[in-house]
């Protein structure tokens, strides 16, 4: 792994640092996590990112300035992305509510249904379309509540659509200035992702697998149109 200066942007802050926990109670999960940018010295709320830090590792932190009310102590990042870095120690530190209040705790959107519930129909028309996952620094992890509902959305409609051929391109952000990710993580991200495919009835004969360490960044609301968040990512192309 290899660190230099954030290149913190308006539009796109990034950093790496030691998350630390604030104990507020209103009900489960209301408790916050909270980052200091160590060049700017800013501390930050990143409670709402789809994958939440660990007290012992470093974090790398992406997101933009939402500001608004302080509810945990913190500036308020929106569509805040968060990676644990394993390799980066850090000191347990967990503070009390001090009078901040904290988040009551709300599903996402993106839940997938209880096997149990009759599953939507996939409709059509089914033509070439792109599904695009997205992936926490050097993970190659279906993150809970988030990319493994868009995993489930891709597999579906193309076990339905049948397409001709399914080309399942794997990237890796090798050129990353901040924290650079080995190549072999593209090849892992496709490989997991075909697994997931043939798992829920894609027919494996019709996948092409593809990898690249050189990707270009793209908007989409997924990432909360993160520049540099998009770079991790697999793309499911059908082919018809």
């Amino acid at each position: 792994m290899v660190f230099v200066a954030t290149g913190a942007t308006a539009q796109e802050v990034r950093f790496v640092s030691c998350p630390v926990y604030r104990d507020t109670d209103q009900g489960r999960k209301s408790g916050c996590w909270l980052v200091r940018d160590p060049a700017s010295g800013v501390v930050y709320d990143v409670s709402g990112a789809t994958s939440l830090p660990d007290w012992e590792h470093g974090v790398l932190v992406e997101g933009r300035v939402a500001g608004g009310a302080e509810a945990c102590g913190g500036v308020v990042m929106d569509s805040v992305r968060v990676s644990v870095l394993e390799d980066v120690r850090c000191v347990r530190r967990i503070l009390p509510a001090e009078g901040y209040k904290g988040r009551r705790f709300a599903l996402p959107k993106t839940v997938l249904k209880p096997l149990y519930l009759p599953a939507d129909p996939v409709l059509g028309p089914f033509e070439a379309r792109t599904f695009r996952l997205y992936f926490e620094h050097s993970s190659t992890f279906m993150t809970y509540q988030s990319t493994d509902f868009y995993m489930d959305e891709a597999a579906r409609w193309l076990t339905a659509a049948k397409p001709r051929r399914i080309v399942v391109t794997g990237y890796a952000a090798t050129r990353d200035a901040l924290v650079r990710e080995a190549r072999g993580v593209a090849q892992a991200r496709a490989e997991r992702t075909v697994e997931w495919l043939t798992r829920m009835g894609v027919d494996p004969k019709v996948i092409v697998v593809k990898t690249s360490g050189r990707p270009q960044p793209v908007a989409d609301p997924i990432v909360g149109d993160l520049s540099a968040p998009s770079l991790r990512r697999v793309e499911i192309e059908a082919v018809f």
